[in-house]
């Protein structure tokens, strides 16, 4: 699988926070670009401007999270530009480069199983037909963390493909920036707190 065989958190090893999407305006507000949307917002909070990283096809921002003192991180927050389906060679790239052991990686994405601005967070596991987990598992193995944000099935007959290259219905934009805003709460207390905390407090 290529991984560097490090799985288990370390507190001082820095982690690698990817938020999953296509680059480029047309699919900006795309359901599918949610990860891209929640990274936006955890660079406002850093405080940073997302910069290309060198040879890695991704945007970069490092900078840390956290209160001064031990549960201070250092965090690299990316958005692959590789379109989804290829987001496994630059998050797989940028592990590397900065040297984060696999579980020190969370994926934010859309999941289309889970009701509309519903989380969940969880470590490995499959990745439900979703083509950005498929090419990072594909590349690295299944144990990093995942940030899932429910998009919901979508309506009638209506193709995945084409529901979730959509933008956010109307209805749904009233509540975007609060479910990223969640969203991105969930990734600081994931990073800062651990898994079973962030589970505990945004998992619903």
């Amino acid at each position: 699988m290529g991984d560097t065989g490090v799985t288990t958190t370390d507190a001082a090893a820095p982690w690698l926070i990817v938020g999953l999407g296509n680059p480029g305006p047309e699919y900006a507000m795309n359901r599918h670009n949610v990860g891209f949307m929640v990274a936006d917002l955890l660079a406002e909070r850093i405080g940073g401007k997302f910069k290309r990283a060198g040879k890695a096809q991704a945007q970069v921002i490092e900078g840390r999270i956290g209160p001064p003192g031990p549960a201070n991180r250092r965090v690299i927050l990316a958005k692959p530009m590789s379109y989804m389906n290829l987001s496994g060679g630059p998050v797989t790239a940028l592990r590397d480069f900065y040297k984060v052991p696999t579980a020190n990686i969370v994926a934010i994405h859309d999941e289309l199983d889970i009701d509309y601005g519903v989380l969940r967070l969880k470590l490995g596991g499959g990745d439900n037909g979703h083509n950005g987990l498929k090419s990072m598992t594909k590349a690295m193995g299944p144990d990093y963390h995942r940030v899932r944000f429910g998009i919901g099935r979508p309506p009638g007959r209506m193709q995945v493909a084409d529901f979730v290259l959509k933008d956010f219905a109307s209805a749904e934009r009233k509540e975007l920036n609060y479910f990223v805003d969640r969203a991105s709460d969930a990734v600081e207390c994931l990073v800062i707190e651990g898994l079973e905390r962030a589970q505990g407090t945004y998992n619903s």
